[in-house]
Parts: structure tokens; C-alpha cells; sequence
């Protein structure tokens, strides 16, 4: 059976003026790249203040984020234009501010408390099924709904409300189109007395409201003895050994609306593009049913154990991340002189690392721009994707929850398609780069239980 296309945005001409590729950028990132960074090593943009360098080469992105991270620390253009929303959380952060915040939060991540997770996540999937209703859907608010619940019962041991969902979904949605992934003054290095415009402030002010009343809330819980053993009561718990501090509260607040970012949004985000692929592609659909019958059952539970014995379905999310990273693109900055390629890098170069185009690159994949989920059963395809597929990042800053977010969405995407058979409707929908990459105008989707 022929393998699928999925939408990819076009490209700009090459001849595009820098105020206009600037202008592209801020609107959305893909459409501001020539077609040719598909094949390009590396290329480089030239600003009357600065330069920046795409990176697409495997051993330069492996030297960045990997062997000589404290050379590239991630860029403060990245902070300024996140800091309303995500205020000095470990995303943004470098140096001993970041080492001290990973110390605290990744104990909360280690392999046992994924299988403590799984009870929430499987909660909020079951909630999902009950809500879903057959006909044209629009599934990106469907799936922001449930990744949300899945932030809330495994961060605060509580199901997410209806309209609680609505005003989170609605805030990060408003926020991400209002809030450029990088500013046009930034970009220019415009000095930092020059005042910023941020835009999405007020969508920003909701989502954090709403998590400062959860986290106070919380800490009135662990001060009386009377906490769950959930992520949010781990993370506000742990005792930094260096310093032997907790979180502030507003320190909490920060790393709370990052994991609300990484795990919500990108999972939101992932989850509708693998069901957008999986309608697309009845072989690959079917197959995913198939073998969700033969290790889970026709109607039985699902348990932590089956998950891992669930290969093609996993296969499946992987392809989803390759073609659909939830972060298209990562912004470090040379610390010093560099020489990559036998090109100067000077001190201040941006450093753009996109998994968009990496994992869409003509050198290194198979029909790169193919839903093809098969292809990760191949030997080959594994040793490029050690080099060359980071929808997670590399090296020190690799995402904690990477662990979490795989299990989350090979169980979810099971759940889903083993109760629903799902066919795209005639809207075709078009990827976007904000924070992450979304459907321009949403995705939608036929939904029909199976019977």
C-alpha cells in the first residue's frame, strides 16, 4: 500500500529580502526557511549586528548539545521571549541556576515513578474515551484536554475540569499565536533598555494564576502532613543537597508551567498529529488494533506491563515525532570563537538547532517526508536516528520526562484507536511553528466507535 505525505508548510524564496524573512519568522518559523535547509550541512543568516547558523550537521549538533554545552548556553533571546509565561523556569535557565533546578526536579523523573504515573495517565485516557463523541472533531482541543488531565493527576492527584481545561487550552493557544517562538528586537540585538512588547501577557497572567493557586494549595497540604506522593509534593520536597533549600513558591510556580508547556502542550500537540497520521493511513491504523487486541484485548485493561510489548504502536509515535518534533527548533549562543565547517562562528552566533529539519533532512532518511512507522523496524533507520532524530534534545538538557511522554503517548494512542476508528475529513491541515507545532486553522478528524 502506498505510504502517506502528511502536510508540511512551504518554503520561502531565496531571494526573500531580510526584513521580509524576518517578518516571515515572526509569523511562523517554517515558512521563513528556504527549501534548501533540507539538505544544507549548515547555513547561515547575516544580520547588520549579528549572525546565526543552522546546524544540521550530526557531529556539530552532537558538539553543541552534547560534548560542550557549557560553550552554548541556551540563548537569553529564548528567556525574554518565554518569561511571561514561563518565568525563570529550568527551560530557560544556565549555569548554576540550571544545575541547581535539575538536582530538584530530576529525582521526581526516575524509572519507578513512571510506573507510579501510569494509573493517571490510564485515568485520564479512560475520561477521554467518555467525553469523545463520533462525527467531525476537532481534535487538537480534544487532546489538549487530555494531556492537561494527564498533567493534573499525575502532578496534583486531581482530574482536570471542563472548563478548567477550556480556559488552559484557550490561554496557551491565544498565547502561542500572539507570542513569536523569537522576537524581531531580540533578533536584532536590539539593546535591552528598548522596551518589548510582549505579546500574549495577559494569556500568560491565566495559565500561571491558575497554577500559583494549585502549587499554594499544595504547600498548605505538605505543612500538615496531608500531601499525596505525587510528582508536585517530590518536587516541592526534595531538598537541593548543595544548598539544602526547597523551591520557593514562585520558583515552583515557574517549573510548573514548564512541565505544563513540555508535558502538556508538546504531548497535546504529538497526540493529534499521530491520530491525524494513523487516519490517514488505514494499514497503519489497522495494524495498531490489531496488535492492541492481541496484547491488551478487545475490551480488557490496560496495564503498565503491556505497554513495552506494544512495538508497532510505539513505532507509530516515534514516526510522529520525527515528522511532527513538538519543539521545532532549539537556540544556543557561542559562548566564544568557534570554526565549524571551516566557517567563523564569532562569539554571540546563534546556534539553531531544528529537529524540524534534521528529522525531515534528504542526507540522512528514506523518503523523509513519507508516514511510514515500518521503517523504524529496520536496523538502519535506528543507527541514523542515533545521530540524527532529537525530538528530546541531547545530552545534559535532554528533556527529563522524556520517559513519561513516551509512555504517555504510546498508551494513549492505543486507547484511543483500539475504541474509535478515525478518518481525516476534507480540511487539510497546515503545521505551524510557535512554541510548538500546532495546525493552523486545527485538525480535524471522523471518529466512529468501533463496534
Amino acid at each position: 500500500m502506498p505510504r502517506i505525505k502528511p502536510p508540511k508548510p512551504g518554503s520561502r524564496p531565496d531571494d526573500t529580502s531580510l526584513l521580509g524573512r524576518l517578518k516571515l519568522f515572526r509569523a511562523d518559523m517554517f515558512r521563513s526557511q528556504p527549501e534548501r535547509l533540507y539538505t544544507a550541512q549548515m547555513a547561515r543568516m547575516r544580520t547588520p549586528l549579528y549572525s546565526s547558523f543552522l546546524i544540521n550537521q550530526p557531529d556539530l549538533v552532537r558538539t553543541v548539545l552534547d560534548e560542550r554545552p557549557a560553550d552554548f548556553p541556551k540563548s537569553d533571546i529564548i528567556a525574554g521571549t518565554l518569561k511571561p509565561l514561563l518565568g525563570n523556569s529550568v527551560f530557560v535557565t544556565n549555569g548554576d541556576i540550571w544545575d541547581r533546578q535539575r538536582r530538584m526536579i530530576d529525582p521526581a523523573f526516575e524509572a519507578g515513578r513512571l510506573r507510579e504515573s501510569f494509573a493517571a495517565m490510564r485515568g485520564a485516557g479512560e475520561a477521554a474515551l467518555t467525553r469523545l463523541r463520533e462525527g467531525k472533531t476537532e481534535i487538537e482541543f480534544e487532546t489538549a484536554h487530555l494531556a492537561a488531565d494527564v498533567i493534573f493527576r499525575t502532578l496534583f492527584s486531581i482530574p482536570i475540569t471542563e472548563s478548567r481545561a477550556r480556559e488552559v487550552f484557550e490561554a496557551f493557544r491565544a498565547y502561542q499565536r500572539a507570542q513569536p517562538l523569537l522576537s524581531l528586537l531580540d533578533l536584532m540585538r536590539a539593546p535591552k533598555w528598548v522596551p518589548r512588547r510582549y505579546r500574549g501577557r495577559e494569556h500568560a497572567h491565566v495559565i500561571r494564576t491558575l497554577l500559583s493557586a494549585l502549587v499554594s494549595e499544595r504547600q498548605e497540604l505538605i505543612a500538615a502532613g496531608r500531601a499525596p506522593d505525587d510528582l508536585a509534593t517530590k518536587i516541592m520536597t526534595t531538598v537541593d543537597p548543595a544548598t539544602g533549600e526547597v523551591f520557593s513558591l514562585e520558583d515552583m510556580v515557574d517549573q510548573v508551567a514548564i512541565f505544563f508547556l513540555a508535558g502538556h502542550e508538546t504531548s497535546a500537540a504529538a497526540l493529534s498529529w499521530g491520530l491525524y497520521c494513523l487516519a490517514c493511513d488505514p494499514e497503519a491504523q489497522r495494524d495498531v488494533v490489531d496488535e492492541v487486541h492481541a496484547i491488551v484485548g478487545e475490551q480488557g485493561a490496560f496495564e503498565f506491563a503491556h505497554v513495552p510489548k506494544l512495538r508497532f504502536t510505539r513505532d507509530v509515535f516515534r514516526e510522529v515525532l520525527r515528522l511532527y518534533p513538538p519543539v521545532p527548533m532549539m537556540v544556543r549562543e557561542a559562548a566564544k570563537p568557534e570554526r565549524f565547517r571551516n566557517t567563523k562562528v564569532p562569539p554571540g552566533s546563534l546556534c539553531l538547532i531544528s529537529p524540524w529539519h534534521m528529522h525531515r533532512h534528504q542526507t540522512y532518511w528514506d523518503a523523509p517526508d513519507v508516514f511510514d512507522p515500518w521503517r523504524w523496524q529496520d536496523e538502519a533507520t535506528r543507527h541514523v536516528a542515533k545521530e540524527a532524530y532529537l525530538p528530546f534534545s541531547k545530552g545534559e538538557r535532554v528533556c527529563s520526562g522524556a520517559g513519561f511522554a513516551m509512555l504517555e503517548g504510546v498508551l494513549l494512542l492505543a486507547m484511543i484507536v483500539r475504541e474509535f476508528h478515525i478518518s481525516p475529513c476534507a480540511e487539510v491541515p497546515v503545521p505551524v511553528a510557535h512554541l510548538t507545532v500546532r495546525a493552523e486553522n486545527g485538525i480535524w478528524l471522523n471518529l466512529s466507535r468501533r463496534v
